[in-house]
């Protein structure tokens, strides 16, 4: 009797959850996406408010796409685009507003909803497993149609047939692991179009790409939207929207600004529409003689966090008044290069000598009170404690000094006190100098955006005057308004005869910024060139050991 309860029970439940399938299913059954002619609307977003506890990402934000088109989606951080992504993929709720799919109004509850009509997306840090092969990856998640049971070659074959389709090479039985960036790119992408995507979200989709393969991919992309895909990408980066897109939307502070066609529009008239004012063309390279060497960087060799040789004989050296740019795709050397002349990695063997002095392995507190500043790529886990506020995050570096503290020497009293009144002014001082916007110099870090982190992080280091700066990746991520501040106030500092140690994954950025060009690849340095001298293919070459 107990047995035939359960068996009942079991069905029951299945039964239900077909029939659940079912009714979700019917909700998108009208909605046929692919018989979409090109250049009819195929998405409609009205009126999309989404907020999050004290802040509203999407203010009443429309979007419009159609079908066989590239559009491009700009805003600087903040401004809402990933936000508005992720609603129409499903992962985020939204307060007011409607989606409409084919004129039909849709309710996305989920990623899986989003799939199931035909959008897929490509977010900007990878969901790969790297112990697991490219298929293995692409089938996570597929619901099987033989019985629960994955017919792995079978999907091996669809897959080829996919990246040979498209023009995504890929080997179906590699592990993703042992796979460039680029490649797990490739696999992000056919991981979509397996499960049958015909809208395709890309999140700053070249950002680990080289020159050469930014090309190819964007060539690609074309070739994909004649076969029938739609895309929408999201960048900062403006030559790539005149590069690939058909038309572009402007959010600005969370709300809609403007959408164009882009053969309509140029890049000072985009860039103003998206910070709300004229943006300056960086500071020109001042032509400057290099003074004396500040830092010289013989055979050093030091190992990678797996425990590998992570930089292999590793020279260089850095003049009075010189950038020198390290280009090179990521996880080349370049995090191990900033982290030991910073102090935060040991070298195992080599020198590192800092105006005459030898400074291998020298702890950061030594190296900080010698001159030497630090601006990692981490900005929120090592560059800024987030719990701190603002004014705290200032004085970090230079909290034992006058007047930040009075020291004491009586057995009863700390070392040292704090002078709050001194801090608060320098503070206040500090942040209307770097113009970061915030309602007072006492909320934690944590409340800020990218770029106003980045604004405290370069503020907290060049205030103490040092004479030389090791930066790594300081426009990541940011907007053209955030970029030109951070940009124009470095290359004031090399004007004032200091030393920048440049790391950049963004190749315009090395080669406007740059006196020398240093291209490093597997923990070597390839070579070292005058920027004057250098172009982009001969870089971009460079930066895959192919020259």
């Amino acid at each position: 009797m107990e047995y035939k309860l359960t068996v009942n029970l079991i069905k029951s439940v299945v039964s239900r959850f077909r029939d659940n399938n079912k009714t979700k299913k019917s909700q998108f059954s009208d909605i046929k996406i692919d018989q979409i002619k090109t250049g009819e609307l195929i998405v409609e977003m009205k009126d999309i408010t989404k907020r999050f506890p004290g802040v509203v990402a999407n203010d009443k934000i429309n979007f419009e796409l159609k079908a066989g088109e590239v559009h491009a989606l700009l805003g600087e951080n903040g401004a809402g685009k990933s936000t508005l992504m992720n609603v129409l993929y499903g992962l985020y709720g939204f307060d007011s507003g409607e989606i409409r799919i084919n004129g039909i109004k849709v309710d996305l509850r989920s990623p899986k909803d989003a799939i199931e009509i035909g959008i897929g997306m490509v977010h900007q840090h990878f969901t790969l497993i790297p112990v697991m092969s490219v298929a293995e990856n692409i089938l996570l998640g597929v619901k099987s149609t033989n019985k629960g049971l994955i017919n792995l070659p079978e999907a091996e074959k669809k897959i080829i047939e996919l990246s040979e389709a498209y023009n995504l090479k890929v080997d179906p039985k590699a592990m993703v692991g042992q796979l460039p960036m680029g490649v797990r790119q490739r696999v992000e992408i056919i991981k979509a179009l397996y499960r049958g995507a015909k809208i395709l979200i890309l999140d700053e989709p070249t950002s680990v790409l080289t020159p050469q393969e930014a090309e190819e991919f964007f060539g690609t992309l074309k070739s994909m939207v004649k076969k029938g895909l739609t895309v929408i990408i999201i960048t900062h980066k403006l030559p790539e929207v005149f590069a690939i897109s058909d038309r572009v939307t402007v959010l600005r502070n969370g709300r809609f600004i403007e959408t164009i066609e882009t053969k309509n529009t140029n890049p000072e008239e985009l860039s103003k529409k998206m910070i709300g004012r004229e943006i300056h063309s960086q500071n020109e390279r001042a032509s400057i003689k290099p003074g004396r060497i500040v830092l010289e960087v013989k055979g050093l060799k030091a190992m990678n966090d797996k425990g590998q040789e992570g930089l292999k004989d590793i020279s260089f050296s850095i003049h009075e008044g010189e950038i020198l740019g390290f280009a090179g795709v990521s996880g080349n050397g370049q995090k191990e290069l900033a982290d030991v002349i910073s102090g935060m990695r040991h070298s195992i063997e080599g020198s590192i000598k800092y105006l005459e002095q030898e400074i291998t392995n020298f702890p950061p507190k030594k190296l900080i009170g010698l001159g030497i500043g630090d601006i990692p790529e981490d900005r929120a886990g090592t560059g800024l404690l987030m719990n701190f506020s603002i004014a705290e995050n200032l004085i970090l570096e230079s909290h034992n000094d006058s007047p930040f503290s009075h020291k004491w020497f009586l057995p009863f009293k700390k070392p040292y006190f704090l002078n709050d009144d001194e801090i608060q002014k320098y503070a206040e001082k500090i942040v209307e100098e770097y113009d970061i916007e915030t309602p007072s110099v006492n909320v934690p870090a944590r409340n800020l955006t990218g770029g106003k982190l980045q604004k405290l992080l370069l503020a907290k280091v060049l205030s103490r005057k040092p004479k030389l700066i090791i930066v790594a990746q300081p426009t990541a991520g940011l907007d053209v308004g955030a970029t030109e501040f951070i940009t124009n106030k470095l290359l004031t500092e090399r004007e004032n005869g200091v030393a920048i140690l440049l790391i950049s994954e963004d190749l315009d950025i090395v080669m406007s910024m740059s006196d020398r060009i240093a291209v490093i690849y597997g923990g070597k340095i390839v070579g070292i060139v005058s920027a004057a001298d250098a172009n982009i293919s001969q870089i971009g070459r460079m930066m895959t050991g192919a020259e």
